[in-house]
């Protein structure tokens, strides 16, 4: 692959990289930062790419990692202005979206790439390096727990 075709087969990628990142890091700037490390980290091991068809699956897997380092790199990290504002009865947030935000991964990954991003399940599996039977499964537990969250928000006093 030339460079000028990888690079235009980015640009086109950017903008389900942008809503993938978007769906697994709360900050912007986390966002900005993991979509370009994942930009990076493709150019620099371009050459490793086996089948060219496969570029997409290649991509949205390494941003997906990006994703897993940052989220576990801010688990560790505690902002001093955050500490007065946690609190142990927090209630659940009222929209499908702190819904979705409130799953695990296992479940929001799945979904997000499925439902919002259009991958069929086999698409789905093959990025996330899990067989086609888990991807269903996940997406039905997903779809359950989701029902869950919103329906116990709706009748709640």
């Amino acid at each position: 692959m030339t460079k000028e075709e990888f690079a235009r087969r980015i640009i086109a990628l950017s903008p389900v990289m942008y809503r993938l990142a978007w769906s697994q890091l709360p900050q912007q700037a986390d966002r900005e930062d993991a979509v370009q490390e994942a930009i990076r980290r493709a150019w620099e091991k371009r050459d490793q790419l086996r089948d060219e068809r496969r570029m997409q699956t290649w991509v949205i897997r390494i941003l997906l990692n990006v994703c897993d380092t940052q989220r576990r790199r801010a688990k560790r990290m505690l902002l001093v202005e955050d500490v007065g504002e946690l609190s142990s009865d927090l209630k659940p947030e009222t929209s499908l979206l702190d819904a979705l935000f409130s799953l695990e991964d296992k479940y929001r990954l799945p979904i997000h790439l499925h439902y919002i991003e259009g991958y069929d399940v086999a698409e789905v599996a093959a990025i996330l390096r899990i067989p086609v039977g888990t991807v269903k499964s996940r997406l039905a537990r997903g779809r359950d727990k989701l029902r869950t969250l919103l329906n116990e928000e709706v009748f709640e006093p």
